[in-house]
This record gives C-alpha cells, structure tokens and sequence, in this order.
C-alpha cells in the first residue's frame, strides 16, 4: 500500500503533483488521486512538489520534511566542498560517533537510484576492534597467497604483494590505511543499475562525511583483496545474489589540509548541430 492522502483543506488543487509525476499515475478530478498503486515509484516527488504540504504517501508526514527555502547551501559553499574534498589516507585510531555513522548512512540513502529502485546495501564495520580483526585476516590470507604464488598476475598481484610485505617488515597498512571504519556498498544483481547506484551512494557519503569532520578514500585495494579472497563477501555478511560496486575506509582524519586544489579545465566533447 502507498498511502496516497490528499489534506482537502491544504489543497489548493495546482496540479503539481500529477504534473510532477514520473510514473504519470496521478490524475486530477477536484483533488489528485492515485489511478494506479502498482506503477508508483515510491519517489515522494507528489509530497516534495506540494506547494501547501497537502500531500502524504507511503505513510510520510509533510510536515515532518524540511522545508527547502532559505535551507538550501549557497553555491559557493557547495563549490568549496567538491573542490576541498581531499582522499585521506592518514586517521585517528578511535572510533566515531555510532550515531554519526548512522545519520551519515541515513544521509546517503537518499542518493538517487536508477527506477527509484532503493536497493543500496550499506555493509558498514562501525568498531575498530572490528576492523582490526579484519585487518589481520586479510593481511593474512593475502600472505597466504603470496606464498602459495596465487596473487592474479599484473599490477593487482603487484599492488597486493607490495601491501603484504609493507605489513610483514613494520606493520604498514597500505589497503585499509589504519581507517577505524570500513562502507562497502551492494546492489542485487537484478537492480536496474546496480553498479551506478552504488557508486552514487558512495559519492553522496563522501561528500556529507567530509562536510561533517569525517574523512574517507576510495579503498581499491580492498576491492583487489576482496576479489581474491575466497568467502570474504559472505564473511561480510554481503548477499551472494549482490553486486559489490565499491568499498570506502573512514574516521576521523589524522591530517587537516587548508586549500582546494586546482583542476581542469574539463575535457569537454561538444555534440554538434551537424551530428
């Protein structure tokens, strides 16, 4: 059930929310109403557009939601974050705040998903007494490999035989960089967009992380080991019929940097008239 209610002494019958619609199953006779539950997105556009806050579906309180005017970051702001954001590689051992892991995640879920689909699988380690234990076990196992000549040929073995032996001679943790936190992101295979979703996700943590203090890295090499070590995603709890689209180590940033950094310009392919 979607919920679809219209408060009759809010509406003002615009007609934004049929306008509005994706799926195009909302029709306007005095006041909107659903013609078709089945082919609702579940995207609460309806509820977003609502000029009066007249509409409510899947059971949301309109009142409940933030309004956007005047709570909206300016430009320059939003501008600074993108260019400001830095990979870090460098953290504090303690953990962080459980409950701003949990509003982070709550953040990022809003990311946008190919048919609204919703299917993100957050696997989060929140403890570093945790992520330690994983630590070892990867190392271990990567060791393992390596000794038995069964890293995969090519920069992924070289990569993952330089962080064996960078833990082995001092204890240097190349794939998880000593982060206290660990965000793999999966998908069902059957998702519209199982890869791009997760990716997205990503980025969206990525970007309210920093701006909350926290910093993260895009963990490639874990994806390497992940991709080498027989069980590991089950270990993790990730379901067999999931696509794992990307890994992130995070916690509270032992450097702080001072500056953007400058890029571009952009490689930009114009399509022309005469395509």
């Amino acid at each position: 059930m979607i919920e679809f209610r219209v408060n009759e002494e809010r509406c003002i019958q615009c007609g934004e929310c049929a306008e509005d619609c994706p799926a195009g199953v909302i029709s306007m006779d005095e006041y909107p109403k659903i013609t078709n539950e089945e082919g609702c997105y579940r995207c609460q556009h309806c509820l977003a557009v609502c000029p009066t806050g007249a509409v409510s579906i899947l059971g949301r309180d309109p009142d409940a939601c933030t309004e956007l005017t005047d709570n909206m970051p300016d430009a320059t702001g939003l501008e600074i974050l993108i260019k400001g954001r830095r990979s870090v590689r460098r953290y504090y051992e303690e953990d962080l705040d459980q409950d701003l892991i949990d509003e982070l995640l709550d953040i990022a879920c809003h990311a946008p998903t190919g048919v609204n689909a919703q299917s993100v699988l957050f696997t989060v380690v929140r403890e570093s007494s945790v992520m330690n234990r994983l630590r070892s076990e990867v190392m271990e196992q990567l060791a393992k490999l390596k000794d038995e000549e069964k890293l995969p040929p090519g920069f992924a073995g070289q990569y993952l035989g330089g962080a064996v032996k960078a833990w082995q001679k001092d204890g240097t943790d190349i794939i998880f960089r000593g982060a206290p936190h660990l965000l793999v992101t999966s998908a069902p295979k059957d998702a519209p967009c199982p890869v791009q979703d997760t990716h997205i996700a990503l980025t969206t943590f990525q970007l309210i992380a920093y701006a909350r203090g926290v910093g993260s890295v895009w963990d490639g090499m874990f994806m390497m080991a992940l991709s080498v070590i027989p069980g590991l995603s089950a270990r993790l709890g990730i379901p067999a019929n999931h696509i794992v689209g990307y890994a992130m180590v995070f916690g509270e940033p032992a450097v702080e940097y001072h500056r953007t950094v400058q890029r571009g310009p952009a490689k930009v392919n114009v399509v022309r008239k005469e395509m």
